[in-house]
């Protein structure tokens, strides 16, 4: 009887063990699945943001420092910023969780201070919230009432400036810049067509925000007008890119 016993509970106690690892596996299971979801969920899409109002961008409020003001265009509605005071801050990183990306925008540099930063990506700290030194840039420099491009990304300790002023562009147009990054390489062009590359390693950034008009800190303002900005999660060829929309109607030169 007593061996009954001890068999009895030696069974219990095994039945008791499978049914704790069963338990045990089933919920790693879901928390791997949840993971995974979590970190596809991470990887952003494709946005485009249309400069057509100053108080929302894309559904997202913005933060209006000095009087950027909404403009008529040949291509549609744009925010034309001053190159003193004005800017807008947007509370997102678009290109936040990419590992590569295409980061495309049709602007009007209309001249202003030597140097200027016109687009920032910012990732931040989550814990802090604070600016963190991972970021990506367009910016231009104005030389003799032309202008050429700067792109700049960020991770870490990796970087890479792309600048060249040997290939300059009249001021007072519309254009299509681009900058590309493909996982070993960065780029960027002007219509489509390459200004520089250049190799580099970088993290997928973290969230972030973003500024418009100046760069996130309030600097190196501006002057021009924004019409839109598309960034996509992977690399594309120069043969998808952003193309001028076609014209929406006539516009007198002035701002």
């Amino acid at each position: 009887m007593r061996r009954m016993k001890r068999k009895c509970r030696s069974s219990i106690a095994l039945l008791l063990a499978c049914v704790l690892l069963i338990g045990v596996r089933a919920a790693a299971g879901q928390a791997g699945k949840a993971k995974a979801e979590s970190a596809a969920a991470a990887v952003p899409q494709t946005r485009i943001w249309r400069f057509d109002n100053i108080h929302k961008i894309d559904g997202l409020k913005t933060q209006v420092f000095g009087h950027p003001r909404v403009i008529a265009t040949p291509y549609g509605k744009a925010v034309w910023f001053n190159g003193v005071n004005d800017g807008l801050i947007v509370p997102e990183h678009p290109l936040a969780g990419a590992s590569t990306y295409t980061w495309e925008v049709i602007f009007r540099p209309d001249g202003g201070p030597f140097a200027q930063r016109f687009f920032d990506l910012q990732e931040q700290n989550p814990v802090t919230g604070m600016d963190t030194t991972n970021r990506m840039l367009f910016e231009v420099r104005v030389i003799n009432g032309q202008w050429c491009l700067d792109s700049f990304a960020a991770s870490g300790t990796q970087h890479r400036t792309l600048l060249n002023c040997k290939l300059m562009h009249p001021l007072g147009r519309w254009y299509v810049v681009t900058a590309v990054y493909n996982g070993k390489e960065l780029r960027n062009y002007v219509d489509g067509q390459l200004q520089g590359e250049g190799p580099l390693t970088l993290k997928a950034q973290l969230p972030g925000r973003s500024s418009v008009g100046m760069r996130i800190n309030h600097k190196y303002y501006f002057r021009g007008a924004i019409l839109m900005a598309r960034m996509t999660p992977r690399a594309l060829p120069p043969s998808q890119f952003l193309k001028l929309p076609a014209r929406v109607h006539r516009v007198s030169a002035s701002k």
